[in-house]
């Protein structure tokens, strides 16, 4: 209470009557008091949920104001999986930055189920990454922008560079760099070797680590799989090369996604605009299959 009163610059008594008062309003006790402080009550944790939705909207709108001034100013918080990360949303940024070097980006990873729980607890306005079928959340507006397969990939100086007819069998006790086998595109990549009846590749490296990867392909003995939008796009950044080798694997949505029914920032909208135009090429690349997962809106195709 002292802390609060503090951090309020008022008296510690101003702060017990605030709270009496919203208890006394409610009709239920906000906070136990013991020898060691105060905590929340379930009724005090059911206000602060709701008090962080209307703070970050107080937030949200100075922003707004500040972006009408100024629509070059701003900040968009976004959330991606490690493949876009390196592929679509590197892309946006640059392209963004150039145009207005005085916005700011703020981009945190996860799986696509942990950036919708970013979503809905307002840490993020948009999340970029795979769609698949757990896409299920009507709070959800996914749009889709593209296509995209997943492709065999290598250092520049690899060997197998230089060889033509190559077959999956070819590869399976090469040097791998491949994700935790946790990790949902793990699993993608497993069906993809197994759909050509060959067993997946053991990995000589497990890791979700970018860095590590990049470094790993660059000394010319290691293989991975990446989605082909992320070699398109950062094709000029990297050294690295697709091998000639047929990865049968369906082409999966890579999708936006915001929350239904909450405005979103000046920034954002920029962000997703820019996006959208980034994704033009790569979904005329590669057109749509029929059957298109349920709940999935293909902006393209409309």
């Amino acid at each position: 209470m002292s802390k609060a009163a503090a951090e309020l610059a008022i008296s510690q008594p101003s702060v017990s009557k605030s709270i009496a008062d919203m208890e006394h309003t409610l009709g239920a006790p906000l906070l136990d008091r013991g020898p060691h402080g105060v905590e929340p009550t379930p009724y005090g944790q059911a206000l602060i949920m709701r008090g962080l939705a209307i703070f970050d909207e107080l937030r949200q709108s100075v922003k707004d104001i500040e972006s009408l001034l100024d629509p070059t100013v701003g900040e968009v918080r976004i959330g991606c999986t490690s493949p876009a990360s390196g592929g679509i949303v590197a892309a946006a940024i640059e392209r963004l930055s150039g145009c207005y070097p005085r916005l700011s980006f703020h981009v945190v990873q996860g799986d696509i189920v942990t950036l919708q729980h970013y979503l809905h607890d307002r840490k993020i306005e948009l999340a970029i990454g795979r769609g698949s079928a757990l896409l299920s959340d009507d709070n959800m507006a996914p749009e889709v922008l593209f296509d995209d397969r997943l492709v065999v990939v290598a250092g520049s100086r690899n060997k197998w560079l230089r060889r033509k007819e190559i077959k999956l069998i070819d590869l399976v006790k090469e040097p791998w760099v491949l994700p935790d086998t946790a990790d949902i595109a793990a699993t993608l990549i497993a069906d993809a070797f197994r759909a050509c009846g060959v067993e997946a590749p053991r990995a000589t490296v497990s890791t979700d680590s970018a860095r590590l990867n990049a470094y790993l392909l660059a000394s010319g003995r290691f293989l991975t799989v990446f989605p082909e939008s992320m070699i398109r796009l950062s094709a000029k950044h990297v050294s690295f090369k697709v091998i000639a080798v047929e990865l049968p694997h369906p082409p999966r949505p890579v999708v936006i996604l915001t929350m239904r029914n909450r405005t979103l920032s000046p920034v954002a909208k920029l962000f997703i605009e820019c996006a959208r135009e980034i994704a033009k090429p790569l979904a005329a690349h590669r057109s749509r299959p029929a059957s298109q997962p349920i709940g999935l809106r293909s902006r393209t195709s409309t």
